[in-house]
């Protein structure tokens, strides 16, 4: 059975590959991208540079911890208020804990 793409000369065809003329040259040599690295060599106002980038380490340090630490308040608060919904709803009483204090009266 022949299909539409079928050909006379079914069995598969391996094209060889013949590399070109210029594959047996090399390419010209290019400078080296790393020649000029002295400007990047430690002085003595990398220390300041290093002792400032530090600090803004740590400042942003703190700073995500502050995040993390007021999503998990967060977080603790709003379950806290679900849990408490959930029981009012439920028709229950003495969801809430009332703090009682001491008072002058």
């Amino acid at each position: 059975m022949t299909g539409p793409n079928s050909s006379p000369d079914s069995s598969p065809r391996v094209v060889p590959f013949r590399p070109g003329r210029n594959a047996a040259q090399k390419p010209p040599a290019s400078p080296s991208p790393a020649e000029n690295l002295s400007k990047f060599e430690g002085g003595p106002e990398d220390a300041q540079d290093y002792r400032h980038r530090m600090l803004v380490n740590a400042a942003a340090f703190l700073f995500v911890i502050a995040l993390i630490g007021g999503a998990i308040w967060l977080a603790d608060t709003m379950a806290s208020m679900r849990k408490n919904q959930d029981c009012v709803l439920s028709g229950r009483r003495g969801c809430s804990p009332v703090e009682a204090g001491t008072s002058r009266w």
